[in-house]
């Protein structure tokens, strides 16, 4: 299920709560919704307003979510109506916005539409719950022992 995240809203939601998210920006927001797709194995797209940084490199290692920024002469919310009007599969379409104007052109596409609050917490909730890879033996980055080696030398018959 594609998922079309009205960015700027999402970021205003997020530092409304004030729970130590205000220094969040807009690349920290793209890599924490990127493992979050990475995790529920989704893909997604956020778009902003306006025409973001000059350098828009820092984005190119986001792989599960495609990042867009609306320009000067239209708006985040018009663009993400647009997207919702022309996917052709809208049932299965999230879009995540506080935005009346937006939440009510996914509903007439009968698409989901997710408060900003409401997916965040969800998005948070489902990262902590993520199993964490086992940590590896000290042994793997030092190596073995001196003693070890020998061992092993003489257990396969190379000393």
């Amino acid at each position: 299920m594609p998922i079309v995240i009205d960015g700027h809203n999402l970021l205003h939601s997020i530092q409304k709560t004030g729970e130590d998210s205000e220094q969040i920006s807009d690349i920290q927001l793209c890599r924490i919704i990127n493992e979050y797709l990475k995790f529920t194995r989704k893909k997604g797209e956020i778009v902003f307003d306006g025409t973001g940084p000059r350098d828009k490199s820092i984005f190119d290692n986001i792989s599960n979510l495609e990042v867009l920024f609306a320009g000067l002469r239209t708006d985040a919310d018009t663009v993400i109506e647009n997207k919702i009007k022309a996917n052709t599969a809208p049932r299965r379409l999230t879009v995540v916005s506080s935005d009346r104007r937006v939440q009510s052109a996914a509903r007439a596409r009968r698409a989901t539409a997710v408060k900003a609050l409401i997916f965040w917490n969800d998005l948070c909730k489902s990262l902590s719950r993520r199993k964490k890879a086992p940590k590896e033996p000290l042994a793997k980055y030092k190596g073995l022992t001196e003693s070890e080696t020998e061992h092993w030398l003489k257990f396969f018959g190379l000393q």
